[in-house]
């Protein structure tokens, strides 16, 4: 059980917890979180070197691309899933391709600092923000 006292709580707590809950977390939150989130929001981050499959696991993807128009595929996420990737070590390219896209078809991570932000809708990922990146 998780020990508390001055109303602060030590340990873990499996639910539901329904409320407000004011002051820090640290640790993990597994599963959904409704609601408003006032404060830092740190992301988990995949580190991806080369070609291959953008995780929904972690909110930020940091590429490192090591040759030339890479292919990159990202899965359906829930609606409401955010998705960062950024290109961060320039090796070469790569093209990124949603198995369900909104508006777009791919996108191209050409320098590094080329950046996309995703929200995932019910009828596919759409882009939020692109910086340097070519959409297609």
């Amino acid at each position: 059980f998780p020990s508390h006292d001055n109303g602060d709580i030590t340990g873990n707590i499996t639910g539901n917890v329904t409320g407000n809950v004011t002051g820090n977390v640290t640790g993990n939150v597994t599963g959904n979180v409704t609601g408003n989130i006032t404060g830092d929001v740190f992301a988990s981050v995949q580190s991806l070197s080369g070609a291959g499959a953008v995780n929904l696991t972690d909110m930020l993807t940091s590429l490192t691309t090591t040759g030339a128009a890479q292919a990159l595929t990202l899965a359906n996420g829930t609606v409401g899933q955010l998705k960062i990737i950024t290109h961060t070590v320039d090796g070469g390219s790569a093209v990124l391709t949603p198995t369900t896209a909104l508006g777009f078809t791919t996108m191209t991570f050409t320098n590094a600092g080329d950046t996309i932000t995703l929200v995932y809708t019910s009828a596919g990922w759409a882009i939020v923000g692109n910086r340097g990146g070519t959409v297609a």
